[in-house]
């Protein structure tokens, strides 16, 4: 078809370059035409490097390229443009005046996408004629790797125009989720999850940047730490956007802010395009600390507390290890104490177990089996104690991040975090569970989708790990959801859409 991409900047050009090698003609259009110019030699260029490469056959390219074409102004008649994509500045006012204009140039038949990222659908149409002409496209930077397309009908969008969008979307490559028209629409809605824990987990002095980072990576899989993702997105956009999709939720405890980021966006520690954030960037940055070397002694006796199947984990992987750990139900005068904690924290179990303050430690058993093992150190615990227990967890070639104790550790809050806000999407009825997976691992680059990850651990396990955060801190935050708690009671996955009252009218 004849596609029209007004905006000529960095998502305008990646559009555009999405379509001509999808096999579409594509009107490239800009208030200021040194932009044009400009993004049509990037996109050649681009195919060229393509065809270089053997992604693309030389033939392939130069027709891709001959499709390309420039326009003088982003509102000149086209009789033949069957869908716009807008990509213009994010302002309500700008990107309705210019969807009036469009109105009145092109033919009615020709569909209207604004690719916004912030702004809802509906209240851009509802300045418009033809309200029902217009509905979200909202891909992802850069787009031609970025495989994954979000479809935002707005209120008045014409019934079929989200089906048609997103077979078009997908017939050119890219995957299509249909979501609906609220705040965040939805990987950015998802993404939430990760990044507002871990400012809470800095908040509360639980682990240093540089670790939570660490454990996000090396326990969870992510490919970025939460912190490493904010500087690359920018703690100005990420501020920006938590604060639009709290208030837009009108006020979700699980969305909260942290107030942690109005200082920094305001001292301009943004991140990369500054220089420096939660980390510096430049030819003057200092290199990544090292870790600090295991000091204590490996070969101090260890007792294991439980009998679960955490405590069995834990048992047999510090026995391959090497580690002296004493038979089950068994003591010693001077043993190291571990309590896999779930939830919870050490202070909690030495409180209601009678354990020996100075000599019990945490370990996180989503760390058990990982490169980076994770150790709660409580306030009263011996320095020497604190050191040999590292030690010990590091036998075998693990590396050992020290934690401050708190309930659930670092990567069980920040697991917990991803799959409760994914799932109140669930719950809403805002995507469906495998376009909510789908658009997230592609989108956030997790390495499963939020709902599938949380079945990994298992619906009734996650339901223990909410609830027993939320008895020990009290934070609603950490309130379970509907749809975790009933797929954890009737033994449905996170994944599974389960059955709609309306089954019950045939």
């Amino acid at each position: 078809m004849r596609i029209r991409v007004v905006g000529a900047g960095v998502m305008g050009r990646g559009i555009a370059q999405w379509a001509v090698t999808a096999g579409h003609t594509v009107e490239l259009g800009d208030t200021r035409r040194e932009s044009v110019e400009g993004a049509v030699g990037f996109v050649r260029g681009m195919l060229d490097r393509a065809a270089e490469k053997g992604r693309l056959g030389r033939a392939e390219a130069d027709g891709a390229a001959a499709r390309l074409v420039p326009l003088d102004a982003p509102d000149v008649p086209g009789e033949e443009v069957e869908l716009v994509i807008e990509a213009v500045l994010e302002d309500l006012a700008v990107k309705t005046e210019l969807f009036r204009r469009l109105e009145e140039v092109l033919p009615p038949a020709a569909v209207l996408a604004t690719n916004t990222s912030s702004l809802p659908v509906t209240l851009i149409a509802a300045g418009l004629r033809q309200p029902e002409r217009l509905i979200g496209l909202h891909f992802f930077n850069p787009v031609p790797l970025m495989k994954v397309a979000e479809v935002i009908p707005g209120a008045r969008t014409r019934p079929g125009l989200a089906e048609w969008l997103a077979g078009t979307v997908r017939a050119s490559g890219h995957t299509a989720v249909t979501v609906a028209d609220t705040p965040g629409f939805l990987v950015n809605h998802a993404g939430r999850g990760l990044v507002t824990e871990a400012l809470a987990l800095l908040e509360e002095r639980v682990a240093p940047v540089e670790a939570v980072d660490r454990i996000a990576r090396d326990v969870l899989g992510l490919r970025m730490g939460p912190f490493e993702l904010m500087d690359l997105t920018g703690l100005d956009v990420t501020a920006k956007v938590v604060d639009t999709i709290w208030e837009g939720f009108r006020y979700s405890e699980r969305l909260r802010p942290s107030f942690l980021t109005p200082n920094r966006v305001a001292a301009g520690l943004h991140g990369r395009k500054t220089g420096e954030g939660f980390y510096r960037y430049g030819p003057e940055a200092p290199e990544p600390a090292p870790e600090p070397p295991v000091t204590g002694d490996a070969r101090r006796a260890v007792r294991i507390t439980g009998t679960g199947p955490d405590a069995r984990a834990l048992r047999a992987a510090l026995t391959a290890d090497g580690a002296e750990v004493l038979p089950e139900g068994g003591d010693a005068p001077d043993a190291l104490v571990l309590v896999p904690v779930w939830g919870t924290g050490v202070a909690r179990a030495v409180a209601e177990l009678g354990l020996p303050r100075g000599r019990s430690f945490g370990l996180d058993p989503l760390s058990v089996d990982r490169p980076r093992r994770v150790l709660s150190v409580t306030p009263a615990a011996d320095p020497v104690a604190a050191r040999d227990a590292r030690a010990v967890l590091a036998a075998g070639g693990h590396t050992v991040t020290a934690v401050r104790d708190t309930a659930g550790s670092v990567a069980q809050r920040l697991l917990s975090s991803i799959v409760s806000v994914a799932a109140s999407v669930a719950e809403r009825g805002l995507a469906r569970p495998a376009d909510i997976d789908t658009a997230v691992t592609a989108g956030l680059g997790y390495p499963h989708g939020p709902l599938a990850w949380g079945d990994r651990v298992g619906a009734d396990r996650l339901l223990e790990l909410q609830s027993a955060l939320l008895d020990a801190t009290g934070d609603p935050r950490h309130r379970p959801t509907r749809w975790v708690a009933d797929r954890a009671r009737l033994g449905l996955a996170l994944t599974d859409p389960g059955t709609g009252p309306q089954t019950a009218y045939g």
